[in-house]
């Protein structure tokens, strides 16, 4: 007698979030493999693939168009065909972060690094203060999650401190990121040849949870990993994004919706750019309360399939229970 059981729909709870950069210069996302690890550990996603947590209200449109081909008099459909090709996601992340803000933001996501005193009122952030440099050959070398600047420099920080880390700006054109691409520069002129602006626009941030010997611990290590001697640390407020800005933001996607009983949906969008400007949500709460979340919505672009050449925009996988019939 066979010990399979009858396979059933999926019983699935909440949808969780994953977002991997693409190479913006070179147009090559990252893939992820079904097959190899389709079973990750949820809160523990294999790299470069970073956890935006849960979200809500995840919707899938395809706007993939079917036309019938005819021929013969009555005309009649003889075969079918794609005349367009196009999908959509749109979902709401529950938790606020400088990723889900960037990814929600539709455009560039600046950090509101810390002003110069003289610094004039601007809208994402004035002239900013000089940036601190990382000590090498004195002290323990810095890594991703700590920063050696020195005594005198961490004594302006204190433990809350929200930091950005990365190197100065001296001329770099088209894309600008540490691992990311968060940024489209056409001119030096026109980002006013700033010096802070890669740190202004990069996802290289962490926050400060102790100050000892003139080191700057951080809560979790940096994006981009151990600094190099190159980069420098500015502090920042927050965060802030604007609406009617150029550049499209472009990411790999994965999202994950784990079944009740053992089995696992996966949609895979390798290319994803946003399709619409800055949104939040209100989820009303106990009155007069409510909940703010950031809506996005994304735009999947092709790529393709190395197994047979077919271009393709997502990719859907679904890894059964255990011993269930198929």
């Amino acid at each position: 007698m066979s010990q399979s059981t009858p396979s059933v729909a999926p019983i699935t709870e909440r949808v969780r979030a994953y977002f991997a950069p693409v190479d913006r210069t070179a147009g090559v996302p990252t893939l992820f493999d079904a097959a190899q690890v389709g079973r990750f550990d949820m809160r523990a996603p294999p790299p470069p693939w970073v956890d935006l947590g849960w979200v809500s209200q995840f919707v899938r449109k395809s706007g993939t168009k079917f036309d019938a081909l005819c021929a013969g008099a009555p005309a009649m459909t003889t075969a079918q065909v794609r005349s367009e090709i196009e999908a959509t996601i749109a979902l709401e992340f529950e938790s606020w972060g400088k990723l889900q803000m960037t990814l929600a933001s539709g455009s560039q996501q600046t950090n509101l690094l810390t002003t110069a005193a003289i610094a004039a009122p601007n809208g994402s952030g004035g002239v900013a203060a000089a940036p601190v440099p990382l000590l090498t050959g004195t002290g323990p070398a810095s890594t991703a999650t700590i920063l050696n600047i020195g005594a005198t420099a961490a004594a302006e920080f204190s433990i809350g401190s929200l930091v950005a880390v990365d190197v100065d700006y001296t001329g770099q054109l088209g894309f600008i990121d540490a691992g990311v691409s968060t940024a489209y520069v056409r001119s030096a002129s026109a980002v006013g040849s700033d010096i802070n602006y890669v740190r202004r626009v990069t996802l290289n941030v962490g926050v400060v949870v102790a100050i000892a010997d003139g080191v700057l611990q951080l809560a979790n290590p940096l994006p981009a990993g151990a600094p190099s001697a190159t980069m420098q640390v500015s502090e920042l407020v927050g965060f802030c994004d604007r609406e009617g800005a150029s550049f499209f933001q472009e990411w790999s996607a994965l999202f994950v919706m784990q079944g009740a009983q053992g089995d696992r949906i996966l949609y895979h969008y390798p290319r994803l750019q946003a399709m619409q400007a800055s949104a939040e949500v209100a989820q009303p709460l106990a009155p007069p309360l409510e909940s703010t979340r950031l809506a996005g919505a994304f735009r999947a672009l092709p790529v393709r399939d190395a197994n047979d050449g077919e271009t393709v925009l997502c990719f859907r996988s679904y890894l059964p229970a255990a011993l269930r019939t198929v």
